[in-house]
């Protein structure tokens, strides 16, 4: 009896820590990272592209909420739309900075192709204080069309310890358009 209750609690510890293991928020339904599952196999023709953007995206990976509580860590969301219904939306560089402007990372290696009405997200978890409270991303796009309106915003949340949560979006901002 003492056997298999010696044996029954270390398979409960086992499967404790397994269920434990902490997921990646940014895998799509196959288990590939969300922006891998988009990314192109071949580069941009710039010459065919009639729009070219820079988005800046303010990210905000902490808080402060009161005197007692200097911080709190947040969970930021950056969600690229394409909101044309008929074109192609291509994304070329999303770049992560800190509050000091330093690249954090590089998120895509090649291109993404953001089909019409498609949308990515990507996560940057609570835990991840390597931006800062100042955070951003460069997001860079173009497209065919010289009339695409593209929303990129980015939506974070957070909790106070009082069983409260809170949640608000920043918009990215265009710091380079050029059309041809």
């Amino acid at each position: 009896m003492n056997y298999f209750i010696t044996k029954s609690t270390i398979g409960l510890l086992f499967l404790s820590l397994i269920a434990c293991k902490k997921q990646n928020p940014n895998l799509d339904k196959t288990g590939k990272d969300e922006l891998e599952s988009h990314e192109l196999n071949h580069t941009i023709d710039k010459n065919k592209m009639h729009f070219d953007d820079i988005i800046y995206v303010p990210i905000y990976s902490d808080i402060y909420l009161s005197n007692q509580n200097p911080n709190s860590l947040l969970t930021a969301t950056l969600s690229i739309r394409n909101t044309s219904s008929m074109d192609s939306l291509f994304v070329s560089k999303i770049d992560y900075f800190n509050t000091d402007g330093n690249l954090v990372r590089n998120y895509i290696k090649n291109p993404i192709s953001l089909p019409p009405m498609a949308t990515i997200n990507y996560v940057v978890e609570k835990d991840d204080t390597s931006g800062g409270a100042g955070a951003n991303f460069i997001v860079v796009l173009s497209a065919k069309n010289e009339n695409i309106k593209p929303l990129i915003q980015a939506v974070m949340i957070g909790e106070n310890g009082n069983n409260q949560g809170f949640a608000f979006s920043t918009d990215g901002y265009s710091i380079k358009t050029k059309t041809q």
